[in-house]
């Protein structure tokens, strides 16, 4: 089951609801405030428990030593069920993916049009799965996926965007 990660609104706690376009102009809009600063743009999501989870995938993006943003989506399946740990694990993976990509080439393709000079990096995803706990067993195979579309990843205790962020709004 396919789902368009852009389609709705994102939340943001100052602006409120926004779609995607406005969530990227908030980005540039933040950099360009302190353009001198360094900036980290990261995803990250979550899930509630149970087989009907919301999915909430967070955009954070951090200037590094002095506060940051964020921009949150829940996602809800209504047909699509599942059944144990490891198939929400793996979906958080997908759609934090899946925006992180295009996520990544609307911010490039901003920067060529634009043509600001800011000092960012946007090469992390982070995953709720860590050393601790149940998904001990899943590390490998969520680094692998995350790598394969070509980002590093950051599991917990590093990985607040999902750890914390999202999870706030599981």
């Amino acid at each position: 089951m396919e789902i368009d990660i852009l389609k709705g609104k994102f939340y943001n706690p100052t602006k409120g609801n926004l779609n995607f376009d406005q969530v990227i102009k908030e980005i540039f809009s933040f950099m360009k405030d302190e353009p001198e600063k360094e900036y980290e743009i990261v995803v990250g999501c979550d899930s509630s428990s149970g087989q009907n989870p919301y999915f909430p995938v967070a955009i954070v993006i951090l200037r590094k030593k002095a506060g940051g943003r964020f921009f949150l989506k829940k996602i809800k399946y209504h047909k699509k069920k599942f059944y144990n740990l490891h198939q929400r694990i793996l979906e958080e993976i997908y759609l934090s993916c899946q925006l992180a990509l295009l996520l990544k080439e609307r911010i490039e393709r901003q920067i060529k049009i634009l043509k600001p000079e800011l000092n960012y990096e946007f090469k992390y995803i982070h995953a709720d799965v860590g050393e601790n706990g149940v998904t001990k067993d899943m590390i490998k195979e969520v680094i692998g996926l995350i790598r394969g579309n070509g980002f590093e990843a950051k599991i917990k205790p590093e990985a607040f965007a999902a750890s914390v962020v999202a999870d706030r709004f599981s």
